[in-house]
């Protein structure tokens, strides 16, 4: 149904033949001698050499992305050409990863079909080389900084959503891996869930449905920048629904209640907050920003129907300073009267800020739609299994977190 996505992969392919050529824009070069390592790069890139990422991307064939990438990045010598040449590559990768999980071309290696690893780190190889590109025009901090996040939009498929007419709209996000110091292994059902559920078309009593993804990274500066927003704001007047997605508690599935605008905690890059949740200028909200938001998923339908393994809960918890108090409490049964927000019911991390985020962004646009979040439980590995990158239970158990989502979005369209 990506139409859309097809050109784009298609002048990927193209770009691609015209290096090759060395058209005005490129030169000829014999290898990625315009890359240089001694470039301080992220906490995120850093990771990247290690032995599990390194697993992850030679048994998926993605691999391939970052060599290739190096070597047509040298023969790029205009800042015009470098521009479409990143955008390009950015939706290639994007629709790889999806085609791989939906099974469509040859899987690349043995790493299951349903993993959502590859993408993470095939997209941080790809935005550690234009970090440490050295390009053969001048290029300012400014405009390098503007194709890295050109890069990390299309590979997460933010700037290709596209409903094509005459069927219901519902639009899912999900998140890259995350507390990767705490094990590298780690992969998130809910990035698994957007890379499955992209295009999929759902049957509803009254007609069918097209899910549209897109990923979200988990760091601040770009919530903070507004992503989540620009990705939302020009489809959400038209959505039938909407839902966030993302790793939550362990064994069980959340439908979280109300969001906060507190968020606080370390990020894949190591930073920290603990502020109230910025919203950036020129973005649609709500004066004066509510300290909660509430869902509008109908989650009375959702607990009602049989989903899936995992038992679900309608989460109605929050972290609430009361008023005329100064210490925060937990307040069980939602927000009262005057509080503010320390934690949302999805917590005070990136899940409740996506949550926030696109909520209010629905009020401020005085829409109706159904939307909110949905919390997944932690994808677990087998017990005893403390160093493999994979194997049967947890991969049995991104295959049950998926369906289930899936199976929510039924119930809720239903």
């Amino acid at each position: 149904m990506r139409t859309v996505l097809r050109r784009i992969l298609t002048c990927g392919i193209v770009i691609g033949s015209l290096i090759a050529a060395a058209p005005a824009g490129y030169a000829q070069t014999t290898g990625a001698d315009c890359v240089d390592r001694a470039v301080p790069v992220t906490v995120s890139e850093r990771r990247l050499d290690l032995a599990v990422p390194q697993e992850v991307l030679r048994r998926s064939g993605f691999d391939r992305f970052g060599a290739k990438f190096e070597r047509q990045l040298c023969a790029i010598r205009t800042k015009h050409a470098a521009s479409a040449f990143i955008r390009a590559e950015g939706d290639s990768l994007w629709r790889a990863a999806v085609d791989r999980v939906q099974g469509r071309g040859p899987a690349g290696g043995d790493l299951t079909r349903a993993d959502d690893r590859p993408l993470y780190w095939a997209r941080l190889a790809l935005t550690k080389a234009l970090r440490q590109w050295k390009p053969r025009f001048t290029l300012p901090e400014a405009d390098r900084t503007g194709l890295i996040n050109a890069m990390e939009t299309s590979s997460r498929g933010q700037d290709t959503v596209n409903f094509p007419p005459g069927l219901k709209r519902v639009m899912v996000s999900g998140f890259d891996p995350f507390q990767l110091d705490g094990d590298i292994r780690r992969s998130n059902p809910s990035g698994a869930t957007a890379l499955a559920l992209d295009g999929v078309i759902i049957k509803t009593p009254t007609g069918p449905a097209i899910v549209q993804t897109a990923m979200f990274p988990v760091l601040w500066g770009p919530f903070e920048a507004g992503t989540v927003e620009r990705t939302f704001l020009s489809q959400m007047p038209k959505l039938t629904m909407f839902t966030t997605v993302s790793q939550g508690r362990v064994g069980r599935i959340d439908i979280e209640r109300y969001n906060g605008r507190w968020h606080t905690g370390l990020d894949n890059d190591n930073l920290t907050r603990a502020t109230t949740i910025p919203i950036p200028s020129g973005i649609p909200t709500v004066t004066p920003q509510p300290e909660f938001v509430p869902t509008t998923l109908p989650y009375e339908k959702i607990l009602a129907a049989t989903t899936g393994r995992f038992p679900v809960f309608d989460n109605t918890s929050v972290t609430e300073i009361p008023a005329g108090a100064t210490t925060p409490v937990v307040s069980p049964t939602g927000p009262t009267p005057g509080s503010t927000a320390r934690a949302g019911g999805g917590g005070s991390y990136l899940s409740n800020e996506i949550a926030y985020r696109t909520t209010l962004l629905r009020d401020a646009l005085k829409l109706k739609v159904p939307g909110g979040h949905v919390h997944t439980p932690v994808l677990q590995f087998a017990p005893d299994n403390t160093t493999a990158i994979t194997d049967p239970t947890f991969e049995q158990n991104r295959v049950d977190i998926v369906a289930q989502v899936k199976k929510i979005l039924e119930a809720a369209l239903s």
